[in-house]
Parts: C-alpha cells; structure tokens; sequence
C-alpha cells in the first residue's frame, strides 16, 4: 500500500520493498542533514505492524523471544529476535507494549510470516495476535536509533504537518548504515546468528531464562570468535554507483562475504555494511562491484559485541 505521503512536494518513491514510501523529497543530503541535527521524521508506514494482546503476552513473548519481556513497563521500546534451534535468525522486530497489548513493527513483508509462528506457539497460552493494517509507523530523530511512532493511517497528513519536514529513507538508511544497525534480510542471510551483526545488547539480552536458539548464542558470547563479522564499509568515491545487495565482497582473490545496505552519506561519502568471514584482517581494502573498501570495524571479531557506540 503506497504511503499518502508520497503526495507531498518533491516526493521520490523508493525502490524494492521500499518502493511505497520516499526515497527522498528533493535532496536527501539536505534530509540527512536535518536529521542528524535532530530534526524531522521519516515515513516507515511500509513496514508491518503485529499486535500481541492477552494478559499472558509478556510472559510468553519472553520464553519465546531473545528479549527479557516480563515486567516490561508501559511505553518502553525494545527490540527482540525470533532464533531457530541453531541460533540463526528468523525473525526480529521492535515494540511497545501499552499495558494491554505489545504492537511490533517488522520488515514490510515479514509480518504474516511473523503471525504464522507466534500462532503455533500458542498452545494454551491467553493471548491474541493480528497484523494491524490502521497503524502507520514513522521515526523520529533522538538518543542511539532515534524513537518511533505509531500514527493511525487516517492521520498521516495531520503527523506530517506537525512533525516536518519530511525527510525520505534514503537519508534514513544513511544514517542507519553509519551506526552499524543491521537490517534484517539485507543485512543477514538464513544463517546469521546475532553474534555476527551486533544484536548482542540491543535484541539480544544475556541474563534471561532458556529460549529457542540460546544455546548458541550463549557458546559464541562465551567463547567469543563468531564465525563472521558486521563491517561499515567505506568505498571508492570514484564510481557513481552503490553495489546492489547481496553482490560478493572480496579479498586478495577470494570471495568473503556479501554487501547489504548501501548508502550516500553526507559526510562519509558512499557506504555499506557487510557480512565477512571473521578472521578477514580488519585493516584490509576489500572489493565491492569492482569498487575498492575500507573497512571500519563494528563488530569485534574475537568478542563478536558491537563496538561502535549508537549515536
């Protein structure tokens, strides 16, 4: 469903999955700007919403979940991943819970997936679990990943109005690329644990009972060298184009992992994150598209924890 923002002046539609919300409204680089002085929002409405209603909701997502759910106050976000029996992750979403239900929003796309699983794990459990298809999800600038709203869809202009200027994903995704923040199915493939992308934290919280998927997670933080690394890539400025995702990163000859997101950055120029084998050396210039890359590490490759501060 295309956004009714992409009315506004100067709006650009988005390519992909991203295609019904604006890349841009006339200068991503002057939107980038805005946001980074903590100004502005960005139309997320593409992205799903799930709600999970029940008076055992937070006791369950918590057995369910990497997240420490159980006592979660009203009004707190927090992020949460869904792991497979070998730790790999399958789905991840960030949420509120406003005393009576827990409203998630996922990748666009992810979210009949996401309700297909939390449904068969129901069993007796007294909760009740719906896609949302009135609620809108817009961001805001703020503190580490900034602070989402929830907007009724019917007051989307009114929330624009009141919170411009509008600035597109484009601005959005270059900002995210720069604090490391991975995004789930561009970033990671079918076998990513959150070890490799530097979940460990922020969806991932280590003191908390069993859940689906822990086992790993808890062999790799104690003996730390995951088996790949999330990198920020800084790439040659001399080509006007950014590699597709999913295009191969090599070193000295050898294929050694994948390009996700890629961006224009303000101040950093063209940049990407990308999945590489952990023991690639962190100061060696790898290859994108024919394109040369510095690397900045994000996650450490002996620890496998983010070491870039969200800022």
């Amino acid at each position: 469903m295309a956004s009714p923002l992409l009315a506004l002046p100067g709006a650009v539609a988005g390519d992909g999955i991203d295609a019904p919300v604006a890349a841009h409204y006339g200068s991503f680089n002057t939107e980038q700007r805005s946001l980074a002085a903590g100004d502005g929002f960005v139309d997320l409405s593409h992205r799903d919403v799930v709600r999970i209603a029940g008076p055992d909701r937070l006791s369950w997502l918590h057995s369910l979940t990497t997240q420490f759910f159980e006592g979660l106050a009203p009004g707190t976000w927090t992020q949460a991943l869904v792991l497979s029996p070998q730790g790999h992750v399958e789905h991840a979403f960030t949420g509120v819970d406003d005393g009576e239900s827990f409203t998630a929003h996922t990748e666009p796309g992810a979210g009949a997936a996401l309700v297909e699983w939390l449904e068969r794990m129901k069993f007796m459990t007294r909760v009740e679990i719906s896609l949302v298809e009135d609620l809108a999800v817009m961001w805001r600038p703020g503190e580490g990943i900034g602070r989402y709203d929830l907007v009724p869809r019917d007051r989307l202009e009114a929330y624009a109005a009141a919170a411009g200027p509008a600035c597109g994903l484009w601005a959005f995704e270059a900002l995210r690329i720069e604090r490391g923040e991975p995004r789930l199915g561009i970033d990671t493939d079918h076998r990513t644990i959150p070890n490799e992308v530097g979940w460990i934290g922020p969806a991932v919280h280590l003191e908390k009972g069993c859940y689906r998927g822990q086992e790993t997670v808890a062999r790799v933080h104690t003996l730390g060298r995951p088996p790949r690394r999330l990198v920020l890539l800084h790439l040659d400025g001399s080509e006007n184009r950014l590699p597709a995702a999913g295009s191969p990163v090599s070193y000295d000859g050898r294929d050694v992992g994948f390009v996700g997101s890629s961006a224009r950055h303000h101040e950093l120029g063209p940049i990407a994150l990308a999945l590489v084998k952990r023991n690639v050396p962190v100061e060696a210039t790898l290859t994108v598209d024919e394109m040369p890359a510095a690397q900045e590490v994000v996650v450490d490759p002996e620890v496998g924890l983010h070491v870039r501060p969200l800022r």
